[in-house]
């Protein structure tokens, strides 16, 4: 039997406003992407990418089009699965710009947290914690505040964040925008070995054309419109090529 994909959208879809100010902020966005597999998105400011992000991540929803992780079918046009927040919570992490970490919670606690609100017990929770930490590089800096740690620490504990709920699927939105290039291609390889080494699917919005030899597939968006790259390192996966 054939392992369900981490992610399908079909047809993604959103309009804002009607009639004289209707904008298409994306049209037609399909995506495929398996287990363990890190995609790009690039493409101009204003091209839908975080548009497309936000259906993705069940936040805002399309117009029309599907979304389906890990072969559930969870938002069909305007229409979603019920509980849509526990699934977003359960099967979902979140990565930003910014490391949106809690101030006054040490780099332990702001991982902890994740795993009690998927129903962790404190003792397990905390456990999983600090073995992300130690796994990403960051254990001894786990009791140290967000304003002890530096750009870089910050966001690999905002990766061991992402991963506390063990999900199918990480969205990164420009998560290297604030670093420097020697720290931003770190944190890219960060999240290939996180997708191939956790069987996570990751996919990272970026403007920095210099680290894509870490992706496996990448895509372009632009106007709203969304396609595999051509001549990109590595190219697209064939099996993502076909059907689109």
């Amino acid at each position: 039997m054939t392992e369900p994909l981490a992610l399908e959208t079909s047809g993604l879809t959103r309009v804002y406003g009607k009639g004289h100010t209707e904008v298409v902020a994306m049209r037609d966005a399909s995506m495929r992407v398996r287990r363990g597999e890190i995609v790009a998105l690039l493409g101009p400011s204003g091209a839908g990418k975080s548009t497309f992000l936000l259906c993705v991540g069940l936040i805002n929803p399309p117009t029309r089009g599907s979304v389906t992780i890990g072969g559930r079918l969870v938002q069909d046009g305007p229409r979603s699965l019920g509980d849509l927040r526990r699934f977003r919570r359960e099967n979902i992490g979140f990565v930003f710009q910014k490391s949106n970490l809690i101030p006054f919670l040490s780099a332990v606690e702001n991982v902890q947290v994740v795993g009690e609100l998927v129903g962790k017990p404190p003792s397990a929770a905390r456990r999983r914690a600090m073995e992300l930490l130690g796994e990403l590089g960051v254990g001894p800096r786990a009791l140290n505040m967000p304003t002890q740690l530096s750009g870089g620490e910050q966001q690999r504990v905002t990766v061991a964040r992402a991963l506390a709920n063990q999900p199918s699927l990480i969205l990164a939105d420009e998560p290297t925008a604030a670093l420097d290039s020697v720290r931003g291609r770190q944190v890219m390889q960060l999240f290939r070995d996180v997708a191939h080494e956790h069987g996570t699917a990751v996919i990272v919005v970026t403007h920095d054309h210099r680290a894509l030899d870490v992706f496996d597939t990448v895509y372009e968006m632009e106007d709203g419109a969304l396609r595999l790259a051509t001549g990109a390192a590595g190219g697209p996966a064939p099996a993502l090529a076909s059907g689109r």
